[in-house]
């Protein structure tokens, strides 16, 4: 498979720009319009030309530069990164440090031994939050970004030296974690497969259990995805492993993927014992969220309904699927973009899987334009609806097509 073109460091800073403040490419044109003191061409072509900005296409000149620093009120640096760094991140007003703090991070950048809590902090927000940049704008366009804030890091957690060391390594681990996942959302699945390993290495030496289980589980959840139902189950009990050193949520997602592996297996029995326990494990980590780690911030009651939704999709009851989706999606906040057009497509599956064609072409039409722009796993499977569809004679099989075929934003 060829490799997925690197989309712009700048290219991404301007998306984020845009998706921070729940602006369509439309809000923005017409903002554009707003603040321009020159006549502008009219809103569908300064979408267009706002789209191969944002893709990496085409990088503005001076005049659309300017302009978009004053729509968002940001100087040229913040958004596009002219100035040279510490630690390359979107333009987003959480992550900007303040004098002080930015002092401190170029100082431990020059002299790594000079690493101290305070930078390691602010690293580990950072990470979160360009975690939940991602639900929104997808993997592609950060991948080449957190490549570069990794290798910023590595040198870091090479510097600390007592507790900080270990804390340090953990963040290092954390984010060849993040890495993993983006490359197996990215369908770069050998990739995944090798940043897994690194982080499961490092979350070892760091001495987090939580991040070592979370690893493994990470990697039953890549095999479940390729079909390989066997080596997901073992990896996810294998992720169990650390079971009282862990917290509920991790011990809930390690029990849920296993039950989701025998569904895979068409094990309804063992499945469902399975889930049954990971539902304990879950309502009992809500109960102290506090508790779990950064990187479980979107694992709830409403997500692991449809991961259960998932399971019973996998064991053919399209009824229970159905109900365990909608009602979970119905949770799930607008933003997850990427995640709504995967649990869109399998409640599709669902509906269609129950016979009601009508419900499922709503559905996966719906879901279709952040399919085709986030979301391959999502696209790959509402092609297999269109089709199914189409060979039992449904209508409404055209329509998801083409949609799926239109332009990509």
């Amino acid at each position: 498979m060829t490799d997925i073109p690197e989309v712009p460091v700048w290219a991404t800073r301007l998306l984020a720009a845009r998706t921070a403040r729940d602006w369509s490419q439309r809000d923005l044109a017409r903002e554009l319009i707003r603040v321009s003191d020159e006549p502008l061409t009219e809103v569908p072509n300064l979408i267009r030309r706002i789209r191969g900005h944002e893709t990496g296409e085409h990088r503005p000149d001076a005049f659309y530069t300017r302009l978009y620093c004053k729509a968002f009120g940001l100087t040229e640096d913040q958004l596009f990164g002219t100035v040279t760094k510490p630690v390359p991140t979107l333009a987003l007003p959480t992550l900007a440090p303040d004098a002080d703090l930015y002092e401190r991070i170029t100082r431990a950048i020059e002299h790594p031994s000079r690493v101290d809590l305070a930078t390691v902090q602010w690293l580990e927000h950072c990470l979160a939050e360009h975690r939940r940049v991602e639900d929104t704008i997808g993997s592609r366009p950060l991948l080449p970004l957190i490549h570069a804030q990794l290798s910023t890091v590595a040198d870091l957690a090479r510097g600390a030296r007592g507790p900080l060391a270990d804390r340090a390594v953990a963040v290092l681990a954390q984010y060849a974690q993040f890495i993993a996942w983006m490359c197996q959302d990215s369908r770069q699945h050998a990739a995944a497969l090798a940043w897994y390993d690194r982080s499961h290495a490092w979350a070892i030496e760091a001495g987090d259990a939580c991040l070592a289980s979370t690893t493994l589980n990470m990697r039953a959840h890549q095999a479940w995805s390729l079909g390989d139902a066997p080596r997901c189950v073992r990896l996810a009990e294998a992720s169990r492993w650390h079971d009282g050193r862990t917290t509920h949520g991790v011990q809930g997602m390690a029990a849920q993927m296993a039950g989701r592996g025998h569904a895979q297996l068409g094990e309804a029995n063992q499945a469902r014992t399975r889930l049954a326990e990971a539902e304990d494990l879950i309502q009992t980590a809500a109960e102290h969220s506090e508790d779990e780690p950064p990187w479980m911030y979107f694992y709830d009651e409403g997500w692991f309904l449809m991961q259960r939704g998932m399971a019973e999709l996998e064991l053919g009851d399209g009824r229970r699927a159905a109900d365990y989706l909608e009602r979970g999606l119905s949770t799930l906040p607008d933003h997850y973009r990427r995640d709504r057009a995967w649990f869109g497509a399998c409640l599709a599956r669902a509906q269609a899987l129950q016979g009601d064609a009508e419900a499922a072409v709503a559905t996966a039409l719906d879901a279709a334009p952040d399919a085709t722009a986030l979301n391959a796993y999502a696209e790959t499977e509402l092609h297999r609806i269109a089709h199914d569809l189409a060979m039992a004679g449904a209508p409404g099989s055209e329509a998801i097509k083409e949609s799926l075929a239109g332009p990509k934003p």
